[in-house]
């Protein structure tokens, strides 16, 4: 009896790590997965927001023009990091289909082992490649966050700037024709700027 429960407890011990193994894995993909959701959505988000930025400053002063320029390599910067990460391999997901047939002739603690070395494997391969995928993302945010704050600051400046108001130029026209030597003249003031 008391050699059974040793055994049983042995596997729960084999069971648990097989088990936490497997969760590890797990959320390290679904952690990639959501990388790759987020990268999405700032390619479209920068995508959408470059040609409302170049319209925005048409009629601007042309050193703010030139200055648009700056932002504009960094959200295409940007863009190239974040399409990188989905250029990376595919992550590695532990026991596979394949190896069933395999584990058929091995005992419980057997595969239970055999899956808690293919667990711990498949997340060191994946390592490399998640660290690699964070820092082309962390650094595409950052690209993004500085070129939104040097477009928020072209449009300002550009907007300021237009607000400032040259001189009015005042013109009288006449409404109607004199008809006759002693008749008040009609006439319309048009203000231009």
């Amino acid at each position: 009896m008391e050699l059974k429960s040793k055994i049983n407890e042995d596997l729960r011990a084999y069971e648990f790590l097989a088990l936490n193994s497997k969760e590890n894995l797990e959320k390290q993909v679904g952690s990639y997965r959501q990388q790759h959701t987020y990268a999405g959505t700032i390619i479209g988000f920068t995508v959408l927001f470059i040609p409302f930025f170049l319209n925005s400053l048409n009629d601007s002063h042309s050193i703010l023009q030139l200055i648009s320029i700056v932002p504009i390599v960094l959200y295409i910067s940007s863009i190239l990091l974040m399409l990188s990460i989905f250029r990376g391999k595919p992550l590695d997901q532990a026991l596979t289909v394949l190896k069933y047939e395999e584990l058929l002739d091995k005992t419980y603690k057997e595969i239970l082992l055999f899956e808690i070395e293919a667990n711990k494997i498949s997340y060191n391969k994946n390592y490399k490649v998640t660290i690699n995928g964070n820092k082309r993302y962390l650094n595409g945010v950052g690209l993004t966050t500085i070129a939104i704050m040097i477009s928020i600051a072209l449009l300002l400046v550009s907007t300021f700037m237009s607000i400032e108001k040259g001189p009015t130029k005042v013109q009288v026209v006449n409404a109607f024709k004199k008809q006759s030597v002693g008749v008040n003249k009609d006439s319309v003031l048009i203000i231009t700027k």
